[in-house]
């Protein structure tokens, strides 16, 4: 008869959920939408997905599914934390949280208000951005 084995910790994560800010009001959240596209076009395909905010919001299923099964990183733009708050209210606490401009201000990275086009500036803070983003999906994933 097999016997069930208890593993001490809980397997490692397959795949990393980020979840971006859609603030589009405001600079840092396209720097947000950009810094994502990046660690998941570039720095870390096939290890993370990008969960849409609004239809997370709104009740899809996929996208709640998956967060409920795997690991987030919330990535917002401003201190109302927009994604944290509906990441923990619909699927629970995420594996990290971090706020545009916190990480730039770590990194002494100052940005002007510019919404639509990246500037040399916002390139840099975008870089910046994904890295942090990116190491936070290494420890995810190294369990």
């Amino acid at each position: 008869m097999a016997q069930a084995i208890k593993l001490d910790k809980k397997p490692k994560a397959l795949k990393v959920g980020i979840v971006p800010c859609n603030g589009e009001e405001i600079c840092e959240g396209t720097l947000t939408r950009f810094a994502c596209r990046k660690v998941l076009d570039e720095l870390r395909p096939g290890q993370t997905v990008t969960l849409c905010l609004p239809l997370f919001i709104a009740g899809d299923e996929k996208e709640r599914n998956f967060a409920n099964r795997f690991p987030t990183i919330t990535v917002d733009g401003c201190e109302k934390r927009c994604s944290q708050i509906s990441t923990e209210k619909l699927s629970g606490k995420p594996a990290y949280s971090l706020v545009v401009s916190d990480v730039l201000q770590k990194h002494g990275i100052s940005l002007s208000d510019t919404r639509r086009v990246l500037t040399d500036e916002g390139q840099e803070a975008v870089n910046v951005l994904a890295q942090e983003i990116a190491k936070r999906v290494d420890e995810i994933l190294a369990g």
